[in-house]
């Protein structure tokens, strides 16, 4: 088993995303798919992840991160086999692998819900390092991450869509290390909204963030990350695994959880 033969597997082929579409996603750093998610599996998602909320309580979202003013699961695919949509989608794989070209592995699937007034991120990548070789490699447009907003409800103005600077990713520089405040708008920035279905893949070394939710309801997404097979994993899906979960997969995702 290796890469090329798991994508082939899974429906991934030459022409799974166009040229436009591979133009945008190096050039910008994101691209959008509409209605990966049909109606019906927004739903379902909701209502599984509404459950798993009230199941775990305070301890929700732990394995990985908690956030003051959001409510967050983490550890996804272990918590049921629908998930498993999220990290085998041809089209998902075919971006992720636009970005990852070394090869990659899942590096996490997790929830957050923007509750009312809160859900404001400063601006940041998801990848850091202190290793100057890890910056350089970075510089040569060698990326470690690449990350995945599914989104749950629409994404508006209004209620905390995530912002973006679109091609900050080849600045190889981190928002915290730049910017005097970066929870304050920057020339260049845009809000990518969309409806719910919308699956947006980005290149994590992106700048971007949530923005205050200003709606009367929490605003909802899954974020289904991949990263290089040479980098660590957010979560360690070898230690996480469970019997049920090991039982049910296939070998083609057993390789891309690196399990």
């Amino acid at each position: 088993m290796n890469m090329v033969r798991v994508l082939e597997s899974l429906g991934v082929g030459e022409d799974t995303l166009s040229a436009e579409e591979e133009r945008i996603l190096d050039e910008r750093g994101y691209l959008s798919f509409p209605g990966i998610l049909k109606p019906a599996q927004v739903k379902a998602f909701r209502r599984r992840l509404h459950g798993l909320l009230e199941e775990e309580g305070d301890t929700a979202g732990i394995e990985v991160h908690q956030e003051e003013g959001t409510q967050r699961l983490s550890d996804l695919i272990n918590k049921d086999a629908m998930f498993d949509f999220c990290f085998t989608h041809p089209r998902i794989l075919a971006a992720v692998n636009r970005v990852l070209a070394s090869g990659f592995r899942v590096h996490s699937l997790n929830a957050r819900f923007a509750l009312p007034g809160k859900g404001l991120q400063a601006l940041h990548m998801d990848w850091t390092s202190e290793n100057p070789d890890d910056w350089d490699k970075l510089r040569a447009r060698q990326f470690y991450v690449c990350n995945s907003i599914w989104l749950l409800d629409d994404f508006t103005v209004e209620n905390g869509a995530t912002r973006v600077v679109p091609g900050s990713h080849l600045r190889a520089q981190a928002p915290k290390d730049v910017l005097d405040d970066p929870t304050q708008t920057v020339a260049g920035e845009i809000l990518v909204t969309g409806s719910a279905g919308t699956v947006v893949v980005f290149n994590s070394h992106i700048w971007h963030g949530g923005t205050m939710n200003r709606r009367a309801k929490p605003r909802g997404a899954m974020h289904m990350a991949f990263v290089r097979r040479d980098w660590p994993q957010q979560l360690n899906q070898k230690i996480y695994l469970r019997p049920e979960t090991e039982k049910r997969l296939s070998p083609e995702a057993r390789y891309l959880m690196d399990v």
